[in-house]
């Protein structure tokens, strides 16, 4: 598959994911936001609370879920862009509440699994 289509894939999977974050009661912001630190695929709000959703896709569940892509490295890039994101909206991140989610998309028609506040520090 060409990194085009990639792409669209990537893209594609990222509009079923909001369209069902947004069924579920989330409020889209932005959608593929990009910094030197790494890329949100999607930033949502859930009441108050800034949510940074993480979209993963595969055609089969062989070598695991998509949610098992977010590695401890990928969840570092993530934490890191979204640190940036909310200091360039100027919200204070000791005072904003946030999580980071995953959602996992599995075969076609997918199958959809939302895994909320993944990224627990301690």
């Amino acid at each position: 598959m060409s990194l085009r289509n990639k792409r669209q894939q990537g893209q594609h999977y990222e509009a079923v994911a909001e369209d069902y974050l947004r069924r579920h009661g989330l409020l889209p912001c932005q959608r593929n936001f990009q910094c030197r630190s790494g890329e949100i695929d999607l930033i949502m709000r859930d009441r108050r609370c800034w949510v940074f959703v993480e979209v993963k896709f595969r055609k089969n569940n062989h070598y695991g879920s998509g949610a098992d892509a977010v590695n401890w490295r990928k969840q570092q890039r993530l934490k890191r862009a979204a640190f940036f994101w909310l200091q360039k909206q100027g919200h204070a991140i000791e005072h904003t509440e946030f999580r980071f989610d995953v959602v996992s998309l599995t075969g076609e028609p997918p199958t959809i699994e939302w895994f909320t506040n993944t990224l627990v520090e301690g």
